[in-house]
Parts: structure tokens; C-alpha cells; sequence
């Protein structure tokens, strides 16, 4: 717990979980049924099918790479500094084209 709350903000969480029948035991136990977070890989067709066409034509590339590189890892381990270095490797490996930004959007929507 952290040192921040005091004895009063305590007693407060104590008192509304009592009122809505809730311990502090079942808070633990309802964490640790809760099913692990999937991969990218098998998130990322769970995101394509649920948007237009359009949508999976702007972003498909760029779930591909995130699958490419992350496939096999839960989608709620990377870190901040892990997404940034995978924005910034999307960057780097950019395919030039004739209206491009020189990878800013593609750093910006790796993922998106």
C-alpha cells in the first residue's frame, strides 16, 4: 500500500467495499482468475475484423510488423521504452514513397 494514503482514506475504502459486499480478499482472488492477455498474434486478426476495409488497408502493414516483431508476446508487456524503440525501427525501415513524411506517420501509427 502506498505511503500516501493515510488511515482515513483507508478506512473509507474499507467501509465501500464492506457496503458493496467485497473484501479485501476477493479484490486478490478476482486478479488472479482474471485470463492472461493474449498475443499480438492472435489480437491482431481480432482487431481486423472488427473494422472497415479501409481501416485494414491503412493499418495492415503496420500490425503485420508489430506481429512480425511482438507476435508471441502478450500485449501487455511491452514497455514505454520498448514501444518507442519499435516506432522508431518502423521509422528506419519505412518504404519510401512519393508522398512520404520520412516515416513519421509510420512511427506515430505503428501499431494503430
Amino acid at each position: 500500500m502506498s505511503s500516501v494514503a493515510g488511515k482515513a482514506e483507508l478506512e473509507a475504502a474499507r467501509l465501500l467495499l464492506s457496503r458493496m459486499g467485497i473484501s479485501p480478499a476477493d479484490l486478490v482472488a478476482a486478479t488472479s482468475d482474471r485470463p492472461p492477455a493474449p498475443t499480438f498474434a492472435e489480437y491482431v486478426p481480432v482487431v481486423a475484423a472488427a473494422v472497415s476495409a479501409g481501416t485494414r488497408r491503412a493499418y495492415g502493414s503496420y500490425w503485420k510488423r508489430v506481429v512480425e516483431q511482438w507476435g508471441q508476446r502478450r500485449i501487455d508487456e511491452p514497455t514505454p521504452s520498448e514501444i518507442e524503440r519499435l516506432a522508431e525501427y518502423v521509422k528506419t525501415h519505412v518504404v519510401s514513397r512519393r508522398n512520404a513524411r520520412g516515416g513519421r506517420s509510420a512511427a506515430e501509427h505503428p501499431w494503430a
